[in-house]
């Protein structure tokens, strides 16, 4: 995958917010992220599907629950990274119509 598939893969704000809540609780089930987003199941699935595809998480199987989780270190990294930056470019940009 290039640079770009992986923005463009991520650039969704509920498959970022699923990122962040993995990134905060290390591995959820779809149940757990539809509570924690106020969001069907249906879409929350379909996000999973899409950043499982991408290569971003990987899931594991336990009976009939199946548990998420960010696939490696670099891509955990990268999450923090993004999370990091946005907090300090929200206090350093002065157009108000640009981080809205």
């Amino acid at each position: 995958m290039n640079s770009l598939t992986l923005l463009k893969c991520i650039c969704d704000e509920t498959r970022f917010n699923i990122l962040e809540l993995l990134q905060k609780n290390k591995e959820l089930c779809v149940n757990d992220f539809v509570s924690n987003l106020k969001k069907d199941q249906p879409l929350i699935s379909h996000h999973l599907k899409a950043l499982k595809q991408c290569g971003i998480i990987r899931s594991s199987e336990y009976g009939k629950m199946t548990m998420y989780r960010i696939s490696n270190v670099e891509t955990s990294r990268l999450i923090s990274d993004i999370i990091k930056a946005s907090k300090k470019i929200v206090t350093i940009c002065t157009d108000p119509a640009c981080c809205a």
